[in-house]
């Protein structure tokens, strides 16, 4: 071991010292076609030298595309910042003639157990860099691409001949971007390996994320950005056999690849999948031997929750794989195992990849029959019912998970008329079927799986998703497929409109998802509008607490310009206005103090060092491509230089610390008026503060009798809530839960912030029930404490109110179901 670990030592100072060749990476056993184009006669450096910006990646792909009558290029779509997401297609030039019919029979073999698969290529999908400060795979994209392209011989026709690869070079091309230019303005002529050093301490919010600072690699099942949607989209086309998913993880690590723990691999997913991952391993194994690079496998990680790259596919009859790489975080950086430098970390995933392609070559035949039977097996489950989801008040939360449905190959159905099934209501129109005996009936189980015991208590990411309580919809399960009306081809959102012009006011109710959306462009225009605090009844119509009362008079539009204006909002926003012609309500009238008026927000939130990024960004996404309002971006860097006063509401996301003159600024803000939103752990820091009085629970730890040495930290893991789904009772009259239908409603939870009641119920507008667990995990004693808290309060401070949710409302943008509480904050913080 020693002798090794000096042997790597030497070969990273060599590689440090001299310039990097790209037969370093390279194997030795075939020729290279003289032809086609090496990276550096197009990047202008060695693979390796530099980090690869993505604009030089793009230029390199299509410059192997245009040289190789291997490789056909697709350009997808776009990012968020207008950067192309490329997917190559790698085979043979006579497979190239007729990819459409291999893909379409591939497909078919899925579909028809007769059909033959022995005679068919497989297919694998190679994605790399998901985060985009995890380089050494988009970086190991450009010798693998080039090897494919240009090696020579009868192992490389043979491959090529029996396989066709989807290649992804840069799954986060923003993020990829946004590092390079970290570790290449910052690299030293004498590469400086010092853990110290500024190269290897990116600035906020680093380079992991996209635009949005979202965490990509959690988005596949969800798929609620540009990137996931063409990937998601491609890989239903194909079906690929394995998908390969290239990470790294901590200097000091060394090589991991999948299978990962055992006991923690979804239930759903079959023993099978993870025995060929075994096998596949052994390929990998061997070539990491033969390079003398160390790795591990079987001890790290998990196949648990299928919003991952290397777990999606195994829900999907295909077999992913995790490749985490020890990081450079830069060019070279001092470890446990000697300087690890970035061409190193390079070859291991140049390694894994052609690793991979011998282990799909060599066990094409079982992985194919694999993924027949597994679609088979599906078939033979016969469930002659279906699922029903909706909300009668809300169409666009419905339309949206109808949405994420069809993106995912999930077919569904039109309700054909109204049902009223366990005390709920579906109404055509606003609810979807979804028959189960269909193709992909084992991801719809996956997508609304509950599950509430586990066989180990220790998660990677969240131990539960569950779609309908994230969408806030009502569902029922085993319903006949007598309720389902025709097959829905291309779905459309509900169409929004205004009904009858009136000279009295127009009312809209606040249930639809984008009514904030429809009321932000109402104020944002400079026309007055009031929200009702009561329900009411007006000319028959039942309008629910927090309708929107948009007069006639004294408004700077004329009628005719307010009618027609509101058509526009209304279309834009999918909502339904309706003109009245009195305001004499059954309850309170339209002139009443009931109604209150209702300021336009400007918002600002808290970013920079000492905030979360992925929650930031989640509420950013959220105000910019949901609702249209400006967010203005306060770094924590300059925030004490800032004129607050132009601000009605601050957020503060996650946070754990803020330096004291940040917190005094915050405090005299709010003492003149201002309304401060406090997210998750930013509620301890803010009660610290003295911003607000709360009482903590604090619980025990579970008792774990006979716990070794060895197994010491399974029992502090088991006491994390990674993310599961709560019940809390609602109180609709309250301000904080306007335009909720349900006396109840699921929260997503992965804190350990359990808010005391108040004595006074109406203090106490969200109160988890006594049996909160909805889905996932919770130990013990922390179930015991979160049982009657509460995850939300609302407090005096001075003139302004403090606000503040132990429960990220918005996590990774598909929890459409609590979006509207941070709505509700903005636009009526002031009034509760």
């Amino acid at each position: 071991m020693k002798k090794l670990l000096l042997c790597l030592f030497f070969i990273s100072i060599h590689i440090k010292a001299q310039e990097i060749d790209l037969s370093y990476y390279l194997p030795k056993d075939v020729s290279y076609n003289k032809n086609i184009p090496t990276p550096k006669s197009v990047i202008g450096h060695e693979v390796g030298e530099w980090h690869i910006t993505h604009d030089k990646l793009v230029e390199y792909m299509k410059a192997l595309a245009k040289a190789s009558d291997r490789i056909s290029i697709e350009d997808r779509g776009n990012t968020y910042e207008g950067r192309s997401l490329l997917l190559l297609k790698i085979t043979s030039p006579k497979n190239h003639s007729n990819l459409d019919e291999i893909r379409l029979k591939h497909i078919q073999a899925t579909d028809d157990k007769t059909v033959n698969v022995t005679s068919l290529p497989i297919v694998v999908y190679q994605g790399f860099s998901i985060h985009g400060n995890e380089a050494s795979g988009s970086n190991a994209s450009l010798a693998a691409a080039y090897y494919l392209a240009a090696a020579e011989g009868n192992k490389i026709n043979e491959l090529l001949n029996n396989t066709i690869i989807l290649f992804d070079p840069s799954l986060n091309p923003d993020g990829l971007q946004r590092f390079a230019y970290w570790a290449n303005t910052n690299k030293a002529n004498n590469i400086n390996p010092d853990p110290n050093d500024r190269e290897y301490h990116e600035v906020w919010p680093g380079g992991r994320t996209n635009h949005y600072w979202f965490d990509m690699n959690r988005d596949w099942l969800p798929v609620q950005l540009p990137e996931s949607k063409v990937r998601i989209k491609t890989f239903h086309e194909w079906l690929p056999n394995i998908l390969t998913d290239h990470h790294e993880m901590g200097t000091n690590s060394t090589f991991f690849f999948q299978p990962g723990i055992p006991e923690r691999t979804n239930p759903l997913t079959p023993q099978l999948n993870q025995e060929l991952t075994k096998e596949i391993g052994t390929y990998h194994a061997k070539a990491f031997d033969k390079i003398g690079s160390l790795y591990y496998s079987e001890e790290d990680f998990d196949d648990f929750y299928y919003g991952k790259g290397s777990t999606f596919p195994d829900i999907n009859g295909s077999i992913g794989i995790l490749f985490e790489q020890g990081s450079s975080r830069g060019h070279a950086q001092e470890s446990d195992n000697g300087v690890l430098t970035f061409p190193f970390t390079i070859r291991n995933q140049f390694t894994a990849t052609l690793s991979t392609l011998e282990a799909a070559k060599s066990m094409r035949v079982k992985i194919l029959k694999y993924q027949q039977d597994f679609y088979e097996k599906a078939r033979n489950e016969k469930q002659n019912k279906a699922l029903v989801f909706g909300d009668e008040k809300d169409a666009g939360k419905v339309y949206h998970l109808a949405e994420v449905l069809k993106r995912h190959h999930i077919n569904i159905h039109e309700l054909k008329s109204d049902i009223t099934s366990e005390g709920k209501k579906f109404k055509k129109g606003y609810s979807y079927v979804v028959p189960m005996n269909q193709k992909n009936k084992r991801l719809i189980e996956a997508m609304f799986d509950v599950r509430k015991t586990f066989k180990d208590s220790l998660f990677y990411d969240v131990s539960a998703w569950t779609f309908n309580h994230a969408f806030g919809v009502d569902m029922i399960k085993n319903q006949s497929l007598s309720v389902a009306g025709k097959k829905i081809e291309n779905l459309q959102k509900n169409k929004g409109s205004v009904t009858v012009k009136s000279s009295v006011g127009y009312l809209m109710p606040w249930n639809e998802y984008y009514a904030p959306k429809a009321l932000h462009a109402i104020l944002d225009k400079g026309i007055r509008a009031k929200v009702g605090m009561k329900k009411f009844n007006n000319d028959g119509i039942v309008y629910d607490y927090g309708t929107i009362f948009i007069p006639v008079q004294n408004q700077k539009l004329n009628n005719n310009q307010l009618f027609n204006f509101l058509g526009e909002v209304a279309e834009k926003s999918n909502v339904k206005i309706k003109g009245v012609t009195t305001g004499l309500n059954n309850g309170a009238d339209l002139g009443s103090r009931n109604f209150r008026a209702i300021k336009k927000p400007k918002v600002a939130m808290l970013v920079g060092k000492g905030i979360t990024s992925y929650d930031a960004g989640e509420i950013w996404h959220l105000f910019d491509q949901r609702f249209n309002i400006k967010l203005t971006k306060l770094d924590t860097d300059y925030i004490e230089r800032v004129d607050l006063s132009k601000y009605t509401t601050l957020i503060l996301p996650n946070s754990y610390s803020l330096n004291g003159a940040i917190i005094n600024k915050i405090k005299t803000w709010v003492r003149n008026g201002g309304v401060l939103v406090g997210y998750r752990n930013a509620v301890k820091l803010l009660a610290n503060q003295k911003l607000i009085k709360v009482e903590f629970n604090k619980s025990k730890i579970d008792v774990v009798n006979n716990v070794s040495f060895e197994n010491r930290r399974l029992q502090s893991g088991a006491q994390v809530i990674g993310g599961a789904i709560f019940e809390a009772d609602i109180d609709k009259s309250h301000p904080i839960n306007f335009g909720y239908k349900n006396q109840k409603i699921a929260l997503f939870r992965n804190t350990k912030l359990f808010l005391k009641a108040d004595k006074k119920s109406y203090n106490n507008p969200i109160q988890y029930t006594k049996k909160p667990l909805l889905s996932g995990y919770i130990s013990k004693e922390n179930l015991k404490e979160l049982k009657n808290s509460v995850p939300f309060k609302v407090q005096r401070f001075g003139s302004g109110k403090v606000i503040v949710f132990t429960d990220n409302t918005n996590f990774r943008g598909f929890w459409f179901g609590t979006n509207k509480l941070l709505m509700n904050a903005v636009f009526f913080g002031r009034i509760m």
